[in-house]
């Protein structure tokens, strides 16, 4: 997690590449059906999910698109916009690998970013495109600073 902050501070550009994996859990669907209260019965009824076709129980799309949040957050990204392509399922105790990508920076930190979400199985389950601002010299100093923190 401190290698994106690490990273971050020495300045991004265009092609910076950030990778993360995660498997998800019923526990995880559960929490964030809490957070949300999103009861869809695709999360959690068997017999609505045969109904649908799927094989199992589906992990929310927000959840899985949150990966995004945790590379973010350790950029000091601030998001303006975010756009998901949900293209196949996640399954419960699916691992998931997000591969996050900055496309463009302009002359005032202005940014734009991919995000392309593969399973276990290298299969395409979630694609982002995602706009925002990355962190001038002074704010990446503050985030130096924290890094010595959580050291």
């Amino acid at each position: 997690m401190n290698d994106i902050r690490r990273r971050t501070v020495a300045g991004l550009k265009a092609g910076d590449t950030f990778t993360i994996t995660r498997t998800f859990t019923e526990k995880d669907v559960d929490a964030f059906t809490e957070v949300t209260r999103d009861h869809n019965p695709i999360h959690s009824s068997n017999p609505f999910v045969a109904l649908k076709g799927f094989n199992d129980r589906i992990c929310h799309g927000l959840l899985v698109g949150g990966m995004i949040t945790e590379v973010g957050g350790q950029i000091g990204w601030l998001a303006s916009g975010m756009n998901f392509r949900f293209k196949k399922p996640v399954y419960f105790n699916d691992t998931i690998t997000c591969r996050f990508t900055i496309t463009s920076v302009d002359e005032k930190n202005r940014a734009e970013a991919e995000a392309v979400f593969t399973n276990q199985y290298q299969e395409t389950v979630l694609e982002a495109s995602l706009f925002g601002v990355l962190p001038n010299a002074r704010e990446r100093q503050v985030l130096q600073d924290l890094l010595g923190r959580d050291a």
